[in-house]
């Protein structure tokens, strides 16, 4: 089956949700009104469903080797890369400055999406390549930004960021990669560092890393690292390529999924020292590091965004398709498609209402960040700027764990056919899985939620939002139909489990924080759940708009019940984890250690 972006729900979430209007009011998107977003999400669909979705199937099939320190990318990827790059797709968020083209992260984050459904494997090397961009325009010099961001945007080279190694992987103190000084002001880098994607590929002329290391002498912990740009190959002063620099790809690995992108061991000064330039300040490099993981974090949250509408389109052909049983309501009289069973049903809206909910929050958080960063208000900057900080943890952790039920679903739908590899489905469940481990695993992203975004203001954040959601509970009261009103109950009841969790996080917080910590991961998936339901519960009081308008019933429609059975479905569970969290923290830790 072919991939289709959903472009016109894209649209439907920047226009009503998002209010892309509003954004092309602040000053330097005056161009990035709903007209723009339509024609970049519809060339975007274009090349990535001709172009890059066929090649998912066999980037597993066929998927990267290594050979001695060389590594060839799936039969197809360099080319499809090439064109990627010329379409300006790298720079589409970036500022004109280095040759972007400057849109919001509003319009981005649906490129980023697309690109992501219709080959995983290949957009990780895009989206590497933004957080090394994004770290160079906040932490670089001028001359590193002016050397090496334009061929980034470009295309003709990519990025990495090199965290982990074998004994350093989410505790970033135990760093071992070490920096010596040189008199020229270079540095000479010497370590190992692990699971580096597209640490080494065919698809570009270089490739910059961005590596985390100790200079001789820093202080332990995380206080003592610094972050060094180590191309691949030396840059001339004029920009031209210069010596290979002393750094090789040893190996890759052998992958549960996601098996056409290379991830790489990579060895730094084995010939003498890799010559690294310091980024900023020395000590500072976990600040700056944080910048790239920050941007990959929420784009590993439309990862998970994407894998489930794959999923979900998959789902809804084979169901279309397979023919097996006779209805239960006998509508049918003989076998019909399964699509007619009412179980099927319930997995394919649940599969869409997760989607579609996700897709909502992360285009609303999308639309924060626009204003965060560039709203001329400095207290509407602050005020977003809370508020995405806030979702970022939510985006990454609930839109990666529903895409594995969702893609999980997809293999259910399938039966028994979507346990062989070659239906296709297995490949998006496998795939989904390394989304809640990598750029900060669920619990990581949970233990932020608690501490940085909840405990350390008083709930403050927490709290405005809930407000917000009041707003729109009333607003479907008001409504007065029928979905509006059992929309509204749902959201209540999932919004007032939400605040009492919120009132326990902060009065344990720091009181009891194991009790806290305990129901950090279920604080998250209620929050997630709660936030994509009022969007969801937003969407219906859109399309009720819409559809008095007279405009595009079909779809309206589709969104009202979709909404309606998110609320009856998915935002129900909240009370469970409520629950769980505020009743059940001490069960964790009764269990004496030596009895697992």
């Amino acid at each position: 089956m072919s991939f289709k972006a959903p472009v016109k729900d894209m649209l439907f979430a920047m226009e009503h949700l998002a209010q892309l209007d509003q954004i092309a009011q602040i000053p330097g998107f005056e161009e990035a009104n709903l007209e723009t977003a339509q024609a970049v999400l519809e060339e975007c669909a274009r090349l990535n469903e001709e172009v890059i979705a066929p090649l998912n199937w066999e980037g597993d099939k066929n998927p990267s080797w290594w050979q001695d320190g060389e590594v060839r990318t799936t039969p197809g990827f360099a080319e499809a890369f090439r064109q990627y790059a010329q379409g300006g797709w790298q720079g589409l968020q970036h500022p004109t400055d280095f040759g972007g083209q400057g849109l919001p992260k509003t319009i981005g984050a649906a490129c980023t999406e697309i690109l992501n459904a219709a080959n995983l494997s290949f957009a990780l090397c895009p989206l590497l390549t933004d957080g090394a961009i994004e770290a160079l325009l906040t932490a670089g010099s001028d001359k590193q930004k002016r050397l090496y961001i334009p061929p980034m945007i470009e295309g003709r080279w990519t990025g990495t960021m090199n965290l982990t190694e074998p004994q350093a992987g989410s505790d970033l103190s135990l760093v071992r990669t070490r920096a010596e000084p040189q008199p020229d002001g270079t540095y000479k880098i010497f370590g190992t560092k692990i699971f580096i994607t597209y640490g080494e590929h065919d698809m570009a002329e270089n490739i910059v890393h961005l590596v985390l290391a100790r200079v001789t002498g820093a202080p332990e912990g995380v206080k003592g690292i610094s972050l060094f740009i180590v191309p691949k190959f030396l840059v001339n002063p004029d920009g031209s390529l210069g010596a290979r620099n002393d750094v090789r790809c040893v190996s890759i690995e052998h992958k549960l999924g996601i098996k056409a992108s290379p991830t790489c061991v990579l060895q730094y000064g084995d010939a003498g020292g890799a010559i690294g330039y310091l980024v900023g300040e020395e000590n500072r490099g976990l600040e700056y590091m944080f910048i790239m993981m920050n941007a990959a974090r929420y784009a590993v949250g439309l990862q998970g965004i994407a894998l489930s509408e794959r999923a979900y389109q998959k789902a809804v052909q084979y169901a279309r398709d397979r023919v097996q049983s006779r209805p239960v309501d006998g509508s049918v009289a003989g076998a019909a498609p399964i699509i007619h069973h009412p179980d099927v049903r319930r997995m394919l809206l649940t599969m869409r209402a997760l989607t579609e909910g996700c897709r909502a929050m992360a285009t609303v958080a999308a639309a924060a960040y626009d204003a965060a960063h560039h709203h001329p208000d400095a207290e509407v900057r602050r005020q977003n700027q809370a508020f995405y900080e806030f979702m970022v943890p939510l985006v990454k952790g609930y839109s990666t764990e529903i895409s594995h039920e969702v893609t999980s679903l997809g293999v259910q739908v399938h039966g028994g056919m979507g346990f062989v590899e070659e239906t296709g489905a297995a490949q998006y469940y496998r795939d989904a899985k390394i989304l809640t481990i990598y750029e900060g695993t669920t619990a990581i992203q949970a233990n932020d939620l608690v501490g940085r975004k909840t405990v350390r203001d008083g709930g403050a954040t927490a709290r405005a939002v809930a407000a917000q959601i009041r707003a729109t509970e009333a607003a479907l009261s008001a409504s007065g139909s029928e979905a509006a009103r059992a929309v509204q109950a749902r959201l209540q009841a999932a919004r007032e489990a939400y605040e009492q969790v919120v009132d326990f996080i902060v009065a344990q917080g720091k009181a009891n924080p194991v009790a806290a910590y305990a129901g950090s991961v279920p604080y998250l998936m209620l929050a997630g759940n709660l936030m994509a339901g009022w969007q969801m519960a937003r969407a219906l009081l859109a399309a009720e708009r819409e559809l008095a308008a007279g405009r595009d019933a079909a779809f309206m429609r589709a969104k009202i019940a979709t909404a309606r059975f998110y609320a009856d479905h998915i935002l129900t569970r909240c009370a469970g984890w409520r629950d769980s969290i505020i009743g059940g923290h001490a069960a964790v830790a009764e269990m004496p250690l030596d009895a697992y």
